[in-house]
């Protein structure tokens, strides 16, 4: 069922005066939406500048149907999360170790330094690189390869993409013949095979949808600038050798591994995203990967 909230809200200008609105209905996107978000998304509709507290009262949430275009109709933009949450013990490849996340200073340990009311929790988290949804640069596989902080983030942000769809169940192998006839020059490359259905059971670490060496070197002809996929590795991984990881970071091209919810996203018409911190010394991170899908 669709959803739609109702309220009523306030809006003070930094440079005095304001407007307020009652009644108000919008669309949402799932079962609920936070002030803030709510506060956000007025702002950003209605383009308003100069704009200091937003106050929002009697918000209630409403099965309606959208009264809005879609996103595919109207010109506007939509974002798809395409990133596994990371938990506590998650296990992201099997024979690597599982976070800890944990305090490092705890809410209650940091009323001792602080004034009675306020109180921080500053966390801790320990875990090998490849944890979660990942990005692979050079440096992951060669030595004098391009780390983390050497990857510009025109690489990394905004750029063209294509998904190519080959579902598990009809193909694991996937070669060079499913690129084909594609235009892939400069995009990011994201195979969806749907095999993130899986993900976090032991079904997820058998033998899994992957790329070909030849597939591999056909992308890097093209001059793709990512390739994606929503499985547990781009490369066949019953054997020691991996071929798509060297041909494509030898050429600089740059791999996110363990991706989900691809199904949601159009074959074209979106840009993707996938940025790691900025670390020295790294070939991999986990990545909070989104697709932007316009019209």
């Amino acid at each position: 069922m669709e959803k739609r909230v109702q309220f009523d809200f306030e809006i003070e200008f930094t440079n005095s005066g304001g407007i307020q609105g009652q009644g108000f209905r919008l669309d949402i996107p799932g079962d609920d939406i936070t002030d803030q978000q709510l506060a956000d998304y007025i702002v950003r509709d209605l383009r308003l500048l100069m704009v200091g507290k937003v106050h929002i009262h009697n918000k209630t949430i409403l099965e309606e149907k959208h009264k809005r275009l879609t996103s595919t109709q109207g010109g506007s933009e939509k974002l798809i999360d395409l990133s596994h949450t990371i938990e506590q013990g998650l296990v992201t490849y099997k024979g690597l170790p599982a976070p800890i996340i944990c305090d490092y200073l705890s809410r209650e340990e940091s009323k001792k330094q602080y004034a009675p009311g306020t109180e921080f929790q500053i966390g801790k988290i320990e875990m090998v690189t490849n944890t979660g949804t990942y990005l692979d640069c050079p440096f992951h596989r060669y030595a004098h390869g391009k780390d983390l902080s050497q990857v510009g983030v025109e690489r990394l942000a905004d750029l063209e993409g294509i998904v190519i769809r080959v579902p598990h169940k009809e193909m694991f192998v996937i070669n060079a013949d499913f690129f084909r006839n594609k235009e892939l020059r400069g995009r990011a490359v994201l195979v969806h095979t749907g095999w993130d259905a899986y993900w976090n059971t032991e079904q997820y670490f058998e033998h899994h949808p992957h790329l070909t060496e030849d597939a591999a070197q056909y992308l890097v002809e093209c001059g793709v600038a990512l390739v994606g996929i929503d499985s547990v590795n781009i490369d066949d991984t019953r054997t020691g050798t991996r071929p798509v990881h060297s041909t494509l970071l030898g050429a600089e091209v740059l791999i996110v591994e363990h991706m989900c919810n691809l199904g949601q996203v159009p074959e074209e018409g979106f840009t993707f995203s996938a940025l790691p911190p900025k670390f020295k010394g790294a070939g991999t991170f986990p990545v909070r990967a989104l697709a932007k899908v316009r019209s």
